[in-house]
C-alpha cells in the first residue's frame, strides 16, 4: 500500500505527496500529459525532442545539471506514446533545489537556435544508432503503421522519420511547448523524507506563480476494429530470421486490460510459458520467443516476437505459433496455470514499490489515468481475473483477423556458431 495525500494549486497543477521517513532522500517527479500520440503526423518526434530540450537550460538557469549535482542530486527523463516524465532525486534537506529547477524550466525554457540545433543532432544520432543501424532496430518503424491505420500510435516515440526532427523549426518548437508544458497539463509528485506541509509551501512558492495555461483536451482518431489480417515481409542484414505478431487489445483504463495482460504472460512470459515450452524446448523451431503488452493508455498491442532456428521456414514457425494461440481460444486455462502468472504479476507489483522513485512515478502515472489510488488497486484487479475472463480475452484479442504479422528475414543466414551466440544471448 502506497500512502499519499493530494492537493491542487490555483493554476491547475495537481500535486501528490508520498511521505517515507525511512530514507534521507527525496524524489521530485513531474509528469506532463503529452506523448508521441499528441504530435502532428507531419511533425513527429517532437515529444521526445522536447525531453532533450528541457535539459538545455532555462532563462535563469543555463545549465540544469550543474546546480543539481552540486547538492548531490541526479536526474533523468523518458518519453512514451502517452506521457513525458522528468524526475530527480536528491538529499531531502536540499529539496528546494529540485523545486527551483523544475519550476524554472516549466516557466521559462531557454529557446535558442543553438540549443535546438544541438539537441536536434543528438536525437537524429539516436534515431540512426537505435533504429536504423542496429539489427531489428526498425521493427517498430514497420510494425506500428502496419497495426494502426488511424490512431497516432502508428509511429514510435522517436518519430516516423529523421527528416521530421531535422526540419524542426523554432516556431513549431515554441508552439509545442506553449500547448503542453504548463501547470494545467502537469502532475507533480514529491516523495521521500518530506511532509505535506513542506511540499505544499514549496509548491505554492515555486510553481504557484506560473500561469496555469489551458488544460489539453485530447481528441484523437479512434483506431477502427481490425477485420482482416495484415502482413509485411522484409529482408535485412540481421543474424537470424525473426517473426513478429501483434494483436489489438484493451488500453490501461479498460477493466478488460488485466485479463489480456495475463493472457500475454501465459503465452510468453519466461521459460515456463506456453510458447517457450512448446516451440523452444519440446519442438525446437525457435531459439527464443516471448509475449508482452505495450501497456498503452489507449487500446494497445499484445506482441509476440520470435527468432527462428536455422532451416525453419517463416511459414512453419507462424503456423506453430498459431496452433498454440488457438488452444487458448478453445478452452479455459487450468487454475494452476493462471495462478502462476498471477504470482509473477504480484511479484512485479511488489518490486515496483520497493524503489522510492518507482512509487513516485506510479502515483503520477495512475493520477493521469484518473485516480492516483489505482496504484493500490492493481493487485486486486489482477487477482480478480478468472479462467473464464482469460478465455474471453483470448477469443477477442487472438482473432486471426485482429493480427498484423511481420516476417523479418535475414538477407544472409548466419553461420552455425553465430546462431549459437544469438541463442546464448537470448537465453541470458
Amino acid at each position: 500500500m502506497i500512502h499519499f495525500e493530494e492537493f491542487t494549486l490555483a493554476n491547475g497543477l495537481r500535486c501528490i505527496v508520498h511521505e517515507d521517513h525511512t530514507t534521507p532522500i527525496a524524489v521530485v517527479n513531474v509528469l506532463y500529459n503529452v506523448g508521441s500520440r499528441d504530435e502532428d503526423p507531419d511533425h513527429t518526434g517532437f515529444a521526445h525532442l522536447f525531453e532533450h530540450l528541457m535539459f538545455s537550460g532555462s532563462v535563469n538557469i543555463p545549465n540544469y545539471d550543474e546546480p543539481l549535482q552540486y547538492v548531490g542530486g541526479e536526474n533523468n527523463a523518458f518519453t512514451s506514446a502517452d506521457i513525458t516524465n522528468y524526475y530527480l532525486t536528491l538529499p531531502a534537506n536540499n529539496l528546494e533545489t529540485g523545486f527551483w529547477l523544475e519550476s524554472d524550466r516549466m516557466l521559462g525554457l531557454a529557446f535558442s537556435e543553438n540549443g535546438l540545433e544541438v539537441q536536434r543532432k543528438v536525437v537524429v544520432e539516436e534515431f540512426k544508432q537505435n533504429y536504423l543501424n542496429q539489427p531489428y532496430g526498425d521493427v517498430w518503424l514497420k510494425l506500428r503503421p502496419l497495426a494502426y491505420q488511424q490512431h497516432p500510435y502508428q509511429w514510435p516515440t522517436i518519430g516516423k522519420e529523421i527528416s521530421h526532427i531535422e526540419n524542426a523549426v523554432m516556431d513549431d518548437v515554441r508552439a509545442f511547448f506553449d500547448k503542453h508544458y504548463s501547470p494545467a497539463n502537469a502532475i507533480l509528485v514529491v516523495a521521500g523524507d518530506v511532509t505535506k506541509a513542506e511540499v505544499q509551501r514549496l509548491a505554492e512558492k515555486w510553481f504557484g506563480p506560473i500561469p496555469g495555461g489551458q488544460r489539453y483536451e485530447r481528441r484523437l482518431a479512434a483506431e477502427p476494429r481490425q477485420t482482416a489480417p495484415r502482413h509485411l515481409d522484409v529482408t535485412a542484414d540481421v543474424p537470424v530470421n525473426a517473426l513478429y505478431k501483434v494483436y489489438h487489445m484493451p488500453g490501461r483504463a479498460d477493466e478488460a486490460y488485466y485479463a489480456a495482460d495475463l493472457l500475454s504472460d501465459i503465452l510468453g512470459r519466461g521459460k515456463s510459458s506456453r510458447l517457450y515450452q512448446r516451440l523452444v524446448k519440446e519442438r525446437p523451431l525457435l531459439n527464443s520467443i516471448s509475449a508482452s503488452c505495450t501497456g498503452a493508455f489507449e487500446p494497445g498491442l499484445l506482441v509476440v516476437s520470435a527468432r527462428l532456428n536455422a532451416d525453419v521456414t517463416m511459414e512453419e514457425a507462424d503456423a506453430a505459433i498459431a496452433e498454440v494461440l488457438a488452444e487458448l481460444t478453445a478452452a479455459e486455462v487450468a487454475p494452476t496455470e493462471l495462478e502462476k502468472v498471477k504470482n509473477q504479476a504480484e511479484v512485479s507489483i511488489v518490486f515496483s514499490e520497493i524503489e522510492l522513485l518507482n512509487r513516485a512515478m506510479n502515483l503520477a502515472f495512475n493520477k493521469l489515468l484518473g485516480d492516483a489510488n489505482l496504484v493500490n488497486e492493481e493487485s486486486a484487479k489482477v487477482q480478480a481475473v478468472t479462467p473464464a475472463a482469460i478465455l474471453a480475452a483470448a477469443r477477442e484479442v487472438l482473432r486471426p483477423d485482429n493480427c498484423s504479422t511481420l516476417y523479418y528475414r535475414a538477407a544472409v543466414p548466419a553461420p552455425v556458431e553465430q546462431l549459437a551466440e544469438v541463442e546464448a544471448e537470448d537465453k541470458g
